[in-house]
């Protein structure tokens, strides 16, 4: 599996996130507009000396990055708008797993785009609107990793 950060804002989430794909073997992608540089030292202090062991791979765009998965690509989006559960999510050992920024989401025009293929961690706290990016790859990556074994 993949976790893609589409246009990720905070270095300290995608340290975290790293650090869980090194302990998982799962390959991190960011894609789009980065808010932060690879490598900063925030990225690094999250990351621990763990970021040279990590697999990734850094796309300009969204889409470039789709067109390097070929054809019939499993994207499982992750959303608070999604209408299904991750429980409900078709894990594939191939799944790409996607979030959108911490601070906007996914692009607009995914919800609508990808509607079918949109997921939500369910929160039983009526208050709450989201879960931390990094905590929230961690559930979803780890609820696939448990229906794969």
């Amino acid at each position: 599996m993949k976790i893609v950060l589409v246009n990720p804002d905070i270095p300290w989430n995608a340290g975290n996130i790293g650090r869980t794909c090194v302990a998982t073997g799962t390959e991190l992608v960011f894609a789009g507009k980065l808010g932060f540089r690879i490598d900063s030292k925030e990225i690094r202090r999250s990351g621990l000396d763990y970021w040279p062991d990590l697999t990734y791979s850094v796309f300009p765009a969204f889409e470039d990055f789709l067109a390097a998965l070929g054809p019939d690509p499993s994207l499982l989006f992750f959303s608070t708008r999604g209408e299904k559960t991750l429980w409900e999510a078709p894990y594939r050992p191939d799944s790409c797993l996607v979030f959108g920024s911490e601070t906007a989401g996914l692009p607009l025009g995914y919800y609508e785009k990808y509607a079918d293929r949109m997921y939500r961690i369910p929160m039983s706290a009526p208050r709450m609107r989201s879960i931390n990016l990094s905590t929230a790859a961690g559930i979803a990556l780890y609820e696939g990793l448990r229906r794969l074994r």
